[in-house]
């Protein structure tokens, strides 16, 4: 399997899809990259997402294998990748097309006051997948990759592992459904001040996913950070493009560049362009629905 251009990376995705596939058994539908992999510009420190679809969920009783699975990936001597991955075991009904029924997996229902622990605590509204988390050896209930961007992504550019075509086992996104959540997720991500931004990395994360979001709403498409941090170059008001081209030198493989502190002026500008980013967003959305 030669799904990337990265060796090493390649051994780690042949061997989480040949013990996924082991353990699932007929439960294992197939397995795809979304993401950086999927839209493109992924460099050899991209986080590497995966989905794995299953005919049905996996119960907590069936969990144990799949968790020991994800920690000997760790043990793996791929020093990089083998922390890497992030990415969800999804059933196939449920990835069909995103919708807030039903909430709760089987038997596993969750109280008003659940908070995810993939998207920063936020309140139960969709059904949870078993999510790894980048970094993380143990796989935990969050509706983190139960949303419209990933089924875009996983449908119109997903790489497969193993399986059938997503666009078998996906649904169309609409663009006005895809909008309609990324202007959501503008919305919660200044509810949580963009947090956390006590990393240069952090701070140039941010200035990159409102670019991102701000072409997504522009096009209905969803695009990678390179791609549109050159489309917010070229559109936006030329007073952010300092703050752009800033976050776009940052780079996640120079510790000693993403890992230093932020700056507090870049921090604040930053917020001052997300809330620039939202304004925009919302003339738009008003210019278009006058014409």
């Amino acid at each position: 399997m030669q799904p990337t251009p990265y060796a090493e990376l390649n051994a780690v995705l042949t061997y989480l899809v040949e013990g996924a596939r082991t353990l699932l058994g007929d439960n294992f539908v197939g397995a795809y990259l979304q993401g950086s992999f999927a839209v493109g510009d992924f460099t050899e420190f991209s986080d590497c997402d995966f989905i794995v679809v299953t005919t049905r969920d996996i119960a907590p009783d069936e969990l144990p294998p799949l968790q020991a699975l994800h920690a000997a990936i760790h043990e793996l001597p791929h020093a990089y990748w083998r922390t890497d991955l992030e990415g969800s075991y999804a059933p196939a009904a449920i990835l069909r097309r995103w919708s807030e029924t039903p909430r709760d997996p089987p038997g596993e229902p969750r109280r008003p006051d659940w908070a995810d622990p993939g998207t920063s605590g936020s309140p139960p509204r969709a059904y949870p997948f078993w999510y790894l988390d980048h970094g993380s050896k143990t796989l935990v209930r969050s509706e983190h990759d139960n949303t419209q961007v990933v089924r875009w992504c996983l449908r119109e550019r997903g790489v497969i592992l193993a399986g059938p075509h997503p666009r078998e086992l996906i649904d169309p996104v609409p663009p006005a459904a895809l909008r309609a959540e990324v202007r959501q997720t503008m919305d919660l991500v200044l509810m949580l001040d963009l947090q956390p931004m006590h990393l240069v990395a952090w701070q140039a994360f941010w200035v990159g996913l409102f670019c991102r979001m701000l072409h997504t709403l522009a096009t209905g498409a969803v695009w990678s950070k390179k791609a549109s941090m050159a489309w917010a170059q070229a559109t936006l008001d030329p007073a952010w493009r300092g703050l752009i081209a800033r976050a776009a030198a940052v780079r996640k493989g120079d510790a000693a560049q993403s890992g230093a502190p932020a700056d507090p002026a870049e921090a604040e500008a930053t917020r001052a362009f997300a809330r620039y980013a939202v304004d925009y967003a919302d003339h738009v959305a008003r210019a278009a629905r006058e014409d």
